[in-house]
């Protein structure tokens, strides 16, 4: 059997088309297609289903596919202890997240990376499910829901919280909702059901409660910009919410709170070009940035020296004595609980 067949029938695995498993290793569709046939013919087995839109595997073809990702990640770990470099610290990394994730918090992030390491691509798809990376087509993955099964290793990224918002010129159009009742006389914006990939995607029911959505859109920033368009009410993350000023709090009590969580494959997350500052590096400076950015929260030392329930100036949210000090208050885009916090 020709060894080297098992890379194109991982693409093709992978890919779920000859066509695609071509491109990505730079040869045409009639080589693909012959390099199958050869190994299938060598174990004497029928790997794949040809159909008109792609190609899918058999039960041989998935008993092969878990040996030849060993053996493909074997050589990869040989090749950099044999030739005593980390090879993996040139190539691609593929990073599958949300777009508001990505847009908003990953990209910003990636300049000192690449200044770090020249030879390393970044490539970020929008692919906030785990499936592709059970198919190896990401090499990490930024979920909303934790996998329960498959050979994955998940990490707990971090909180963050969602609220409703508007903009001054829709209020001046519609008023200001005061009230959940008030609600139902406005135009919400909300996320497209049936493209609902994670159960996490249901803070616009939580929030919305069963209010129907007129202008709905598959992606979180698609719903933001018909936010600010003034299209009606919306749900936005608080740490997007907070780079747009423009953007006024509607029922702030009103939150829902979700999570990210960063997905490796357990077989490829020792390679150098994963293993570095793409989980780690992330991870710390996601740590660092704590609370103050994912829920729209900003530190403030209080110099309230007296008790709250003597404020005169706000008489209406005294308190029996001043949270002080160092208590969180929320960000500009959020509602304003004291003037001094």
């Amino acid at each position: 059997m020709d060894w080297d067949n098992l890379r194109f029938f991982l693409a093709a695995a992978r890919t779920g088309q000859f066509v695609t498993a071509a491109r990505q290793l730079k040869v045409d569709h009639a080589t693909v297609n012959r390099r199958i046939t050869a190994l299938e013919r060598a174990l004497n087995a029928r790997l794949f289903d040809r159909r008109t839109t792609g190609v899918g595997l058999t039960a041989a073809g998935q008993r092969l596919l878990t040996a030849a990702e060993s053996i493909e990640t074997e050589v990869l770990q040989a090749q950099a202890a044999l030739t005593d470099k980390d090879v993996e610290l040139s190539g691609t990394v593929r990073i599958g997240a949300p777009d508001g994730f990505s847009t908003y918090y990953l990209a910003p992030r990636c300049a000192g990376f690449v200044e770090r390491h020249p030879g390393i691509t970044i490539q970020l798809v929008p692919s906030p499910q785990v499936v592709p990376l059970a198919k190896r087509e990401v090499d990490i993955a930024i979920v909303l829901d934790k996998p329960e099964a498959g050979r994955f290793v998940t990490r707990k990224l971090t909180d963050y919280d969602l609220g409703i918002f508007g903009v001054d010129h829709y209020f001046e159009r519609h008023g200001m909702p005061l009230h959940v009742g008030d609600l139902k006389h406005h135009r919400l914006i909300g996320y497209v059901e049936e493209y609902a990939y994670a159960s996490a995607l249901n803070y616009v029911r939580d929030l919305f409660t069963d209010l129907p959505i007129a202008f709905q859109c598959a992606g979180a920033i698609g719903q933001l910009e018909a936010v600010r368009a003034g299209l009606g009410i919306g749900v936005v993350h608080q740490f997007i919410a907070q780079r747009h000023p423009d953007l006024r709090p509607v029922l702030p009590d009103r939150r829902a709170t979700r999570a990210y969580w960063i997905v490796e494959h357990q077989d490829t997350r020792g390679l150098g070009r994963i293993r570095s500052d793409c989980t780690i590096s992330w991870w710390k400076s996601c740590s660092r940035t704590g609370e103050a950015f994912w829920r729209g929260l900003t530190i403030r030392r209080c110099s309230h020296r007296r008790p709250r329930q003597n404020c005169r100036r706000h008489p209406s949210r005294n308190r029996p004595q001043c949270q002080s000090p160092g208590r969180f208050r929320r960000h500009p885009a959020a509602p304003r609980r004291h003037n001094n916090y």
